[in-house]
């Protein structure tokens, strides 16, 4: 059977962008039809500031969230990275393999360097390097695919020239991954600045809408987006961004698609109306099913801690080849 990998960062709350692009297909797609996981990859959290607190909180939720999203634990697997010390012991070993070219190019890294100067921060060496813990997430489990936004293809292009690089060098020992990505929707822009992604970790906004906020707000936000000039209804995302965005979010929530829909619409008003009733409808099972799993918290860490040990269990042996292959002593049984 096929195996997927996938994760998400715990550095704010999850979004309409995720759970579109991203989770609602691993729940309704990927863990019926290959052998899955999914990470709540908290290390990641740590390459910037952090609260301390807010990273454990976010983690919590993002692990509820995704269970209420449908993930089912006895088709798939979910758990914490930071749970599973493999990530890290092959973190290092890639390292070994990468170069610091390589980390240099990465658009995250320069994009996400450059905001931390601009605040006055010092760009934490952890920053540079994580997309290589990145690849041991992904190259630990031998992974087949990983399902990822339109953002994320260069870090699993990365993982596939390391895993290539060391088999070449030091035998064969990693599956070679392949990116694969939704065909709607799989990079929802925000809504008061259409030609940027939807993100978690740095918008606070109204042009975010978060998988937890109350129907209201959702409505507020999305009567608020920001449209084009002219009045026709257009799907064109080059040209006309914010209308495209509304479309390609209506279209996903309702499985259509974002052109033939544009048709149906003669004003931005209409089309914002349907847009906002749509994703308050499809939010709701999810909020609902959130709060049955909140008043049941220790039902969660159990899925959590013997997600952790099925994971463990995969990456083990892939992981200790790892090490023997590249040239360390394996430890006596004494």
């Amino acid at each position: 059977m096929t195996r997927i990998f996938s994760g998400v960062k715990p550095t704010g709350h999850l979004t309409l962008g995720n759970y579109l692009g991203a989770v609602r297909r691993w729940a309704d797609v990927d863990q019926h039809q290959a052998e899955a996981l999914f990470c709540i990859v908290d290390l990641h959290a740590l390459t910037v500031d952090h609260d301390p607190g807010r990273v454990r909180r976010l983690s919590r939720q993002a692990a509820t969230l995704l269970l209420a999203s449908g993930l089912d634990p006895e088709l798939c697997t979910v758990f914490v990275q930071s749970h599973v010390d493999e990530h890290a012991r092959l973190s290092y070993l890639l390292e070994c393999v990468a170069t610091d070219g390589e980390m240099r190019r990465m658009i995250q890294y320069k994009e996400k360097s450059a905001l931390e100067r601009k605040r006055g921060g010092s760009v934490r060496l952890s920053l540079l390097t994580y997309p290589v813990l990145m690849a041991a997430d992904i190259l630990a489990y031998g992974t087949d695919e990983v399902p990822v936004g339109d953002d994320q293809t260069q870090h699993v292009e990365l993982t596939r020239d390391l895993a290539v690089r060391f088999n070449q060098r030091y035998g064969h020992t990693f599956v070679v991954p392949r990116a694969t990505r939704p065909e709607v929707a799989a990079r929802v822009m925000n809504l008061q600045e259409p030609t940027s992604k939807m993100g978690k970790s740095d918008d606070v906004g109204p042009g975010v809408v978060y998988l937890l906020d109350e129907p209201d707000t959702v409505r507020k936000k999305i009567m608020r987006a920001v449209t084009d000039s002219g009045q026709d209804v257009a799907y064109d995302p080059e040209e006309r961004p914010g209308v495209s965005n509304l479309l390609e979010i209506l279209a996903a929530c309702e499985g259509s698609d974002p052109a033939a829909l544009s048709e149906a619409y003669t004003s931005y008003g209409a089309l914002k109306k349907d847009t906002a009733d749509a994703v308050v409808e499809l939010l709701r099972p999810v909020q609902d099913r959130h709060k049955q799993l909140c008043a049941d918290p220790s039902s969660v860490e159990g899925v959590l801690r013997e997600g952790a040990r099925r994971a463990r269990a995969m990456a083990r042996p892939t992981v200790d080849s790892a090490y023997e292959a590249i040239g360390l002593l394996a430890p006596s049984d004494g």
